[in-house]
């Protein structure tokens, strides 16, 4: 018995061979000049393609309203199947010289004849071969119509697809930076975030450089800049979160970066402070040891904004004995201490997280009877003895404005605030000139503080003065009113969760409003986190731009919002590589960051 696929002559019984039968049918005998024979007759390749195949009707070729209704495919010829990928981009040219800028969206082998090749016989054959013929099956890329180019005084534009592209029409890799950025509504300029990838290779170009730099729109010409309609950063542990943050945070930095104000029509650089809860970001003073000069040019060209920021300065909050070791990086230090005095309009900095509706109403009446009678200069241990007072108990227990069990909860609910408020330091309220600086960053490290309630009562405090300023029309620092600030905050979800508490709710409320109003008042919040789902929905609604790394829990994959095509990626996305989602700059797109820091970055 033979094996499947050796094809053996038949023996018959009388061991003669059963003679084969020719092709036309007859006993297969050769006869001379009488034998056909059959020359393979090949295709004249005349010229050369151009492009990598052409539009299919054979199922249809439909541009519709309704997408589910939309059929774009296109026929890809054998030489060019191994070059595309799911989301490469690509044109088809209308007649009349306009162009359908559209998107790979699934690729699919079709049996060019018809066939059954799932059978033993095929599968064995398939085996010991060396390859298959494509030539033998169509390779299909189904397209998503993007929008259609056109030319209108001498500009190229984009609008909608409202023309459906005539069969057979030559499709082409997009390969023109013009043609890429505005099919993917990307400005041509603004705040470099990385470059244009598509999984997870850069897009290539004809130009030089071959990159396609992606950028967030930072001027009024197309209404406010990015900036103050916020960002968040979200990935997690490795991703390369913080590398990148630090990256897009150099660029506000940058010398040439101002923004108009309403007082005098002057322009003022934008002032960053960051909360930084692993001390990471006040080595953004110094240049990256590893980045060379060649490497340093080439961003140059491209007007990336490079090396350490000189005017860099570490706050460093007075907590306590905790001590503060900066040995990884040369930035400035000032040491500051939270003053009791900034509780008298910012009620819930000592309410703790379990105070009610009722025993929050009994503190704020508690604290303005307090500083009524000690000052705005009063101290924190002066209000704790104010409360131990038994006659002062009583008396509101008696008068019924305050229950003596409600009077109990609430004074131990402020305990514990000893080590943050008015500790051996100058207090922050009188270093807001020194602490928002036009064109400088401060850097408010947090991660020698051990207790988690002393760290965000430090970062809350900081930032409640700096959004309360902004959004005052009475500001008693003009400095923060008149100077363009982007607050940038890491581990965001640890400050801005949603909760039933009362201080919880009041600080989303803040944040929230401080959100809405960032436009107008030159106030961009810039928000970095691994668990981007516990972030409150008051707030994630008031953010424009959300850059998304490589996340593997579920919940804050659907938490981000990012259209599904691009979530499906994000789980196995390498270090740096990111989706950003930002309707009012450009289609959703994969960039890569820049593999190098463009300050130090760091212990090693």
């Amino acid at each position: 018995m033979t094996d499947l696929g050796d094809f053996s002559d038949f023996q018959s019984d009388a061991g003669e061979a059963t003679p084969e039968r020719s092709s036309d049918g007859g006993d297969g005998r050769e006869s001379g000049d009488d034998r056909d024979d059959f020359e393979r007759v090949e295709v004249p390749d005349v010229g050369s393609d151009r492009g990598i195949g052409t539009l299919s009707a054979s199922e249809g070729l439909v541009i519709s309203e309704d997408e589910r209704d939309t059929c774009l495919r296109a026929y890809v010829t054998v030489e060019n199947r191994r070059q595309v990928r799911i989301g490469t981009y690509l044109l088809a040219q209308y007649p009349d010289g306009e162009r359908l800028f559209a998107r790979i969206t699934a690729l699919e082998y079709a049996q060019e004849f018809h066939a059954d090749d799932a059978t033993e016989i095929h599968a064995r054959r398939a085996m010991r071969s060396r390859g298959i013929d494509e030539q033998d099956y169509k390779f299909m890329a189904t397209l998503d119509p993007v929008a259609v180019l056109y030319r209108q005084d001498d500009e190229l534009r984009r609008r909608m697809t409202d023309r459906v592209p005539r069969p057979e029409t030559v499709v082409r890799p997009a390969t023109d930076p013009e043609e890429i950025k505005t099919g993917l509504k990307m400005p041509g300029e603004g705040v470099f975030l990385g470059h244009l990838a598509v999984g997870g290779e850069k897009v290539r170009t004809a130009a030089e450089p071959p990159t396609i730099d992606y950028r967030l729109k930072d001027d009024y010409d197309a209404g406010d800049p990015l900036v103050f309609r916020h960002t968040l950063v979200a990935g997690g542990t490795g991703s390369g979160k913080t590398h990148g943050a630090k990256n897009v945070l150099r660029q506000y930095l940058a010398e040439d970066r101002a923004y108009p104000i309403e007082a005098g029509g002057r322009t003022v650089r934008p002032a960053v402070v960051q909360f930084d809860p692993q001390d990471e970001y006040a080595q953004m003073h110094d240049d990256n040891p590893d980045l060379d000069a060649e490497t340093a040019r080439r961003y140059e060209r491209e007007g990336i904004a490079h090396g350490g920021h000189d005017d860099t300065v570490a706050f460093v909050p007075k907590v306590g004995d905790a001590s503060y070791a900066a040995s990884h990086h040369r930035a400035e230090q000032v040491e500051f201490t939270v003053p009791f005095s900034m509780v008298r309009d910012n009620t819930w900095l000592v309410a703790g997280g379990g105070l009610n509706d009722n025993q929050y109403g009994a503190l704020s009446h508690l604290l303005n009877r307090f500083f009524r009678n000690y000052g705005d200069g009063a101290t924190y241990r002066q209000f704790v003895g104010f409360l131990d007072d038994p006659a002062l108990r009583e008396e509101l227990h008696e008068s019924g404005r305050v229950h003596e069990a409600t009077f109990d909860a609430v004074k131990r609910r402020i305990y514990g605030f000893g080590d943050v408020f008015d500790q051996d330091a100058p207090p922050i309220t009188d270093l807001v000139h020194e602490f928002v600086r036009p064109g400088g960053l401060t850097v408010v490290p947090t991660y020698h503080i051990t207790a988690s309630r002393a760290k965000e009562t430090v970062v809350l405090a900081l930032s409640t003065l700096l959004i309360d300023q902004k959004l005052s029309n009475d500001p008693r620092y003009e400095r923060i009113k008149e100077t363009p600030l982007v607050l940038g905050m890491d581990e965001a979800h640890n400050f801005l969760t949603d909760a039933e508490s009362v201080q919880a709710g009041k600080v989303i409320t803040k944040f929230t409003e401080a959100a809405k109003q960032g436009r107008k008042e030159r106030l961009g919040l810039f928000l970095i986190t691994q668990d981007p789902q516990d972030i409150a929905d008051a707030v994630f609604k008031q953010v424009n731009t959300t850059v998304v790394l490589n996340l593997g829990d579920e919940d804050a994959i659907k938490s981000v919002n990012i259209p599904s095509n691009l979530e499906s990626k994000v789980p196995y996305m390498e270090k740096g590589q990111m989706v950003v989602y930002s309707p009012d700059n450009s289609e959703p797109v994969e960039i890569i960051g820049l593999s190098n820091c463009l300050t130090r970055h760091g212990r090693g």
